[in-house]
């Protein structure tokens, strides 16, 4: 090779060499969450409209229009918006004077959202705006407009005028970055009640705290109906029930038995966060709910939030190589955690209908009977903590188990302490209910 050559060619070197240096240094000085993202259309912060978002980022919008169609159900769950009352006729005993009595569906896709709220009969003249908090994109904007304390305070027919979407992009992203936020304001409150910053977490953690905006548990605080999550002890059942307790709320009072209860609501995030093999191991929600996709050279987060059993393929097949054994250990988790669920809700029943009893008796001991409504409250808590999870137990199965045993000797506690309120050992029985198969109706 002769000199020129040689000059040219390490010309050529230092060129390429400087270009890839300076786009190093380029990317390093860049933030981030905003590296990689192809802007072509602006999108104005807290943009409601996900339709908007979707003409930068049409992969994810077109697979997130998907939850509007995957209305199908897996063995315990999924979106076919069935009923949980006439599915486990339990629940209209457990439920009885509660709205959930009335109707108790299971949730559809996001894009869904809206219409079901609206649509469900426990809404009523009284209900307050705060029950919009999870169900639509126009959230973001009016909690930075008129504040989450004005926001709650409305009723749910006024509120309503102002939305007009559901859940979306706005919910979960935000708009000059793409970066994966916090937007509901109560989370925010929570997360810096236990001194934790969402914005120092990284992208894989956020990819689960994300979805706490939504699928946690909550409570709606005195007359401002103000939004709050019970974290104060802690996001495990135990220390939520401990909060409760302290601030003496109950949610309604439970008809001739006279106990103060609370309704459990969705703690996908406490009970995934809660030590399970999945989260310790560093999974998020996402990685198992929004598996990546490809579309031709293009990788992109599935926005189709659904069960993984959809999809276990991709949703399980990105860490397990057996997916067939993977699937079975759902099913045999799943149908355990049922079974021992709905012993639990039978021993609930019977700890209902003995304080009922007791309760009827003038001659009942008083400091018995309120012992025996105690244990009653925080057996149901504790079932409705897991009833109310939407993974039958799949996402923390070992706490799952052990918070329903434990609710199960708390009903049989409360059955006793009934019983010898009243002195009437007639009390004890056990399976005062049982389920006919065949017609699926209660029979005493």
């Amino acid at each position: 090779m002769n000199k020129y050559a040689l000059l040219v060619l390490v010309g050529v070197i230092v060129l390429l060499s400087a270009a890839l240096i300076g786009t190093l240094v380029f990317m390093t000085n860049k933030p981030v969450e905003s590296r990689a993202v192809q802007v072509i259309y602006d999108i104005a912060p807290m943009e409601p409209d996900s339709e908007l978002w979707g003409r930068n980022f049409p992969n994810q919008y077109s697979s997130f229009l998907g939850t509007g169609d995957n209305v199908l159900d897996t063995t315990y769950g999924g979106s076919s918006k069935f009923s949980h009352l006439e599915k486990d006729p339990r629940q209209v005993i457990l439920f009885a004077a509660y709205g959930f009595s009335l109707e108790y569906n299971d949730d559809r896709g996001h894009e869904w959202a809206l219409t079901d709220v609206r649509e469900i009969k426990r809404v009523n003249e009284t209900t307050p705006g705060t029950c919009y908090s999870c169900k639509s994109s126009d959230n973001p904007g009016l909690w930075a407009e008129m504040g989450m304390a004005e926001y709650d305070k409305m009723k749910f027919s006024e509120l309503g005028e102002h939305i007009n979407n559901t859940i979306g992009c706005a919910n979960c992203h935000e708009a000059e970055t793409m970066r994966l936020i916090v937007t509901n304001p109560a989370l925010e409150e929570a997360l810096e009640a236990q001194g934790k910053d969402w914005r120092t977490f990284s992208r894989q953690e956020m990819r689960t705290v994300v979805c706490a905006n939504c699928h946690v548990e909550y409570y709606f605080k005195g007359d401002g109906k103000y939004l709050t999550f019970p974290w104060q002890n802690g996001t495990k059942v135990e220390e939520m029930y401990e909060y409760y307790t302290e601030i003496g709320f109950k949610d309604w009072e439970y008809p001739e038995a006279l106990t103060p209860m609370l309704k459990a609501q969705h703690p996908e995030y406490e009970m995934f966060t809660a030590g399970s093999t999945h989260y310790n191991a560093g999974v998020a929600c996402a990685d198992c709910h929004m598996p990546y996709a490809r579309d031709g050279a293009a990788k992109y987060s599935d926005h189709n939030i659904r069960s993984p059993l959809f999809q276990p393929e991709r949703a399980c097949g990105q860490c397990h190589n057996d997916v067939a054994y993977v699937t079975g250990r759902v099913a045999v988790i799943q149908e355990q955690v049922y079974n021992t669920k709905i012993a639990t809700e039978d021993a609930i029943i019977d700890a209902i209908n003995a304080i009922k009893a007791a309760t009827a008796n003038p001659a009942s001991d008083q400091a018995l009977l309120a012992e025996a409504r105690e244990l009653h409250r925080k057996s149901q808590f504790y079932w409705d903590f897991v009833s109310a999870e939407n993974s039958m137990g799949f996402h923390n199965p070992q706490y799952v188990l052990k918070i329903l045993a434990e609710s199960t000797d708390l009903a049989r506690q409360a059955q006793m302490k009934a019983a010898q309120a009243a002195n009437d050992p007639s009390l004890l029985q056990v399976d005062t209910y049982y389920l006919n198969q065949e017609s699926g109706a209660l029979a005493p």
